[in-house]
């Protein structure tokens, strides 16, 4: 059944305060885990997604080597050192240039440092390295998005599910941002379809948020649902 079309304007202000706030937890809370490369931004329960940390071609010292700057760089990040995580970071992927992963876990704390187009090149040169990386198209869909660039949003989150039609994580940005261009079937079809890969992983925590959204969403449609 498609919901009736009211004036956006009416709840679109606090509506995507709502969303931005998401899409911060979704985006930057998991960077914290992801300590020697085993956890990625949004999805580190999907096999799909590990794959670009094993990219590189590296010598028996190597993977050692490259976990320890990791471990560094990450460390530096939870005590909320973004400058010398950065740093620690473009260490990393100058010994490893091949290395997507520490170019996506550099695009990541560059979105935190709100240095937008920095993130964006970082997140570029990790899909160069491996182009079926859906976490760095998401990621990028993600930047957009906190700029107000729904279209072009859409299009990276497209790219990203693309890949993986799947990933959770892809499918609830993408339906936050086909809210605000006013694809409300759409946006409430990729929500659904989202809840339903979340709670199939046993992620309460994921459906709790997609849950959360689709309240707002019915709430701001008809005030009387609560």
């Amino acid at each position: 059944m498609k919901l009736k079309s009211k004036p956006k304007s009416a709840f679109v202000q606090p509506f995507s305060c709502m969303m931005l706030s998401i899409l911060t937890v979704i985006s930057l809370s998991p960077l914290a885990l992801a300590v020697s490369g085993k956890v990625s931004l949004h999805s580190p329960e999907q096999n799909a997604q590990r794959q670009p940390q094993k990219l590189a071609q590296f010598s028996d010292t190597g993977p050692s080597e490259r976990s320890q700057m990791l471990q560094q760089a990450n460390a530096l990040f939870n005590q909320g050192d973004l400058t010398g995580a950065e740093e620690n970071f473009r260490k990393l992927i100058k010994k490893f240039p091949d290395d997507a992963f520490g170019h996506f876990q550099l695009g990541n704390v560059l979105f935190r440092q709100k240095k937008p187009e920095e993130a964006i090149s970082a997140y570029q040169e990790a899909i160069r390295l491996q182009s079926k990386y859906a976490l760095a198209y998401n990621a990028i869909g993600m930047v957009y998005a906190s700029q107000s660039r729904w279209e072009e949003a859409i299009t990276e989150y497209k790219k990203a599910l693309e890949i993986n039609p799947n990933y959770g994580e892809g499918l609830t940005n993408f339906a936050l941002a086909l809210w605000q261009t006013n694809k409300k079937d759409e946006a409430l079809s990729s929500l659904e379809k989202a809840l339903n890969i979340f709670k199939s992983q046993n992620r309460g925590e994921k459906v709790n948020q997609v849950e959360r959204i689709l309240k707002e969403i019915k709430t701001a449609e008809d005030p009387s649902v609560s």
